[in-house]
């Protein structure tokens, strides 16, 4: 379905309120008298609900205003926010989201909605007293119905911009909105900018009205009824019984100095402007220099209402600078093909880049080097464009705790740090699932019951933890407990029961924890809702592989569980460490590399003979490429060895050849070269060769099994 602009901007911001609204909800069951949190969430739905009324969306402005009057009651203490409410809110919530979709293409609403609808009205209106009205398809937009005695009058001067109605925006909409926020005592129109007939463009919008308005509404909610056409039309806001006012409300934003809007709005003249700064400088000479306009007031040069208006216009010209300049929204699909034209551009460079070597010109190396360097500046500048913060994805689970707690019986909070590291938006996007899996299993697996918590001295209130962090060009993403650890025996005893294992195989600790990856395995004595089928980690363990990824897992009995997950910051372009095996090249990721050492003689026949390597008194597992890919021997007269840690694993694996650094833009290998092992993607060379991207964890890990594999026969 394709959307108007200005639709579009509509739906995208009121998804952002309604999270906004439920993390506001979650923080005020820990912190119930919070005011700020209160208003934030009184401020969304207020949004949600005008901003809807401007397109006409009437069921959501009619469910959204029952919300709206429950928490103006709470705001005001005639209602108490405890945790049914609470639940009854995050429940309007979700269903304003389930509004917004068949509201916006025009589709009437679902039978199940309209009942859900009729359901949350009646238990809203417990809260008001009011009888909840009738649910309907296409309810009427209501009208606020209380209202302060004093009542301003308003004078709002409308020229439509052209592009308005191919927008999608209907002028009259804006109209009948004003009409629910007070009375519209004249409504004229002009055609002052209507062109000769044959010049006429009938999707151009020429419309100029003359609107006076009476209401009780603040300026700010006037204004935010124009929030989606600001930008293509031309809008006074005015009193006009105020002109000072007046002209101070309309002041162009290409200033925002105190004096300058005080001068244009003829409330000043040049020479008390000059008058006042004159005695400021003075006064700042003796270090007790006054604001501008308290130095004004005290002058009598202008009055306090009118230094009060100018003030405030400064202080949203300011807002409205910061906030252009702060974000600017950018289509998803249009990034991505940005980072896919520098990734093209990195492979052009590096051929360039080869080519100016060969060619042994100074001048063409120099040129060809200072070209390698700016590519690597856009690369490093396009990929951070995708780089986001983890934190709202960590902040969704404060609503899953809290369901998923209550329905199991269980009294859990949520731990969030490191919400501030930044990783590719695509690994954002793919991670939510695993880490969903990882924290419902941490609740029904390893936190037990407050009585068992209690009898082993713990707290009766768990907590399960989310944390991020970057470590050696990787982001680790931890999903702990502390709860009861895992059960060792229970794992291995279940394994043998499903055929995983032998009975008489001999398992590290380690590689017993890791069965619960295994598919169909489950150590719950029953199902449930949450789990006992099987299904799950091994789904988790594969989607995080998918990423190029690993989970480890930490857990110590009686103490607690963590599962740690280590993905790759991006997984578009990375620097690269080229090496040579015969004639093929591989690439290893530049951040996993420690140190290049050369092989001697007496270092071949040790590795040969034990499958380790003694560097610098620590005993590191070596692998030979060679082995590992099956490629036989080979006549090199020197062999080297690059030392590669991943998390706390290091291991050394040994090349033929050395060929320094390079850009590498990740190419997917595909389904059918999925088995291989040891390889995580490939990669075009400047030359135009193609290079295969070694999996270092999988590498570490079958160096690792080597080495253990050599002691155990030593």
């Amino acid at each position: 379905m394709d959307l108007y602009p200005a639709l579009q901007i509509f739906i995208a911001e009121s998804r952002e309120l309604l999270e906004q609204m439920e993390e506001s909800l979650l923080a005020l069951e820990t912190a119930p008298g919070d005011r700020e949190l209160l208003d934030a969430v009184f401020r969304a739905a207020h949004t949600i609900k005008g901003s809807a009324g401007v397109f006409g969306f009437d069921s959501i402005v009619h469910f959204t205003h029952h919300v709206e009057t429950v928490l103006d009651r709470v705001r005001g203490g005639q209602v108490t926010l405890d945790a049914e409410l609470s639940a009854l809110l995050l429940l309007c919530g979700d269903h304003i989201g389930t509004l917004i979709e068949p509201a916006t293409d025009d589709s009437p609403l679902p039978a199940a909605v309209l009942a859900k609808d009729a359901e949350l009205v009646a238990a809203l209106a417990r809260y008001t007293g009011d009888a909840p009205a009738p649910a309907q398809t296409q309810a009427p937009v209501v009208a606020e119905t209380t209202a302060p005695a004093a009542r301003s009058h308003w004078h709002i001067e409308l020229q439509f911009g052209p592009e308005v109605l191919r927008n999608g925006m209907d002028p009259m909409s804006f109209l009948r909105y004003l009409a629910t926020l007070g009375e519209l005592t004249k409504v004229e129109t002009s055609g002052a900018r209507l062109p000769a007939l044959a010049d006429i463009d009938p999707e151009a919008c020429y419309l100029d009205v003359s609107v006076d308005l009476v209401s009780d509404a603040e300026r700010a909610t006037i204004e935010g009824v124009f929030d989606f056409v600001r930008d293509d039309c031309a809008i006074t806001i005015t009193q006009p019984t105020e002109d000072i006012l007046q002209s101070i409300a309309a002041f162009p934003e290409q200033h925002i100095k105190l004096g300058d809007i005080l001068v244009a709005s003829a409330a000043l003249s040049d020479q008390e402007l000059r008058a006042g700064l004159a005695l400021q400088e003075a006064e700042r000479e003796q270090a007790v220099a006054r604001p501008l306009g308290e130095i004004l007031i005290a002058e009598g040069s202008v009055a306090p209402l009118v230094v009060d208006a100018a003030l405030e216009r400064q202080a949203q010209i300011k807002q409205q600078k910061s906030n252009d300049n702060r974000l600017i929204r950018v289509d998803a699909d249009k990034l991505d093909q940005l980072i896919t034209l520098v990734g093209e551009l990195v492979i052009a460079g590096s051929g360039i880049h080869a080519m100016a070597h060969r060619s042994g010109f100074s001048d063409i190396v120099e040129s060809a080097t200072t070209l390698a360097r700016l590519v690597e500046e856009v690369r490093d500048s396009a990929l951070g464009l995708r780089m986001v913060q983890i934190g709202p994805t960590f902040q969704r689970f404060q609503r899953v705790v809290r369901d998923v707690s209550r329905e199991i019986g269980k009294d859990i909070e949520l731990d969030i740090s490191g919400g501030e590291t930044e990783l590719d938006k695509s690994v954002v996007e793919r991670i939510g699932d695993p880490l969903m899996h990882l924290v419902r299993n941490a609740m029904d697996h390893g936190i037990e019951s407050a009585e068992a918590r209690l009898a082993a001295g713990k707290p009766a209130r768990a907590r399960v933890g989310l944390n991020a962090f970057h470590d050696s060009g990787s982001i680790v993403i931890e999903v702990s407990d502390d709860g009861a650890g895992l059960n060792a025996d229970k794992i291995r005893n279940k394994a043998i029961e499903r055929g995983l294992i032998q009975a008489t195989a001999t398992l590290s600790v380690t590689e017993i924890h890791q069965l619960i990856f295994e598919a169909g395995f489950s150590t719950a004595d029953a199902v449930s809702n949450l789990s006992g089928r099987g299904v799950g980690m091994d789904v988790v363990r594969r989607n995080i592989e998918s990423l190029r990824g690993t989970i480890e897992i930490d857990s110590k009995p009686g103490v607690g569980t963590t599962m740690r997950v280590r993905l790759p910051l991006t997984l578009a372009i990375i620097d690269g460490f080229l090496v040579g095996l015969g004639q093929a090249r591989y690439v290893l990721p530049l951040d996993v590399v420690v140190e290049c050492l050369e092989l001697s003689h007496e270092d071949r026949h040790a590795i040969t003979k034990q499958g380790f390597l003694n560097i610098r008194g620590e005993a590191l597992p070596v692998l030979r490429l060679r082995d590992a890919f099956l490629l036989g021997d080979a006549d090199w007269r020197r062999e080297n060895i690059v030392v590669v840690r991943f998390g706390n694993l290091k291991a050394g694996i040994v090349v033929d050849e050395l060929l320094g650094e390079l850009q590498t833009v990740i190419k997917p290998l595909g389904k059918l070269f999925s088995f291989l092992q040891g390889i995580g993607g490939s990669t075009i060379l400047g030359t135009g060769e193609v290079a295969l991207i070694l999996d270092v964890p999988g590498l570490i890990k079958h160096a690792e099994a080597s080495k253990a594999q050599a002691l155990s026969v030593a």
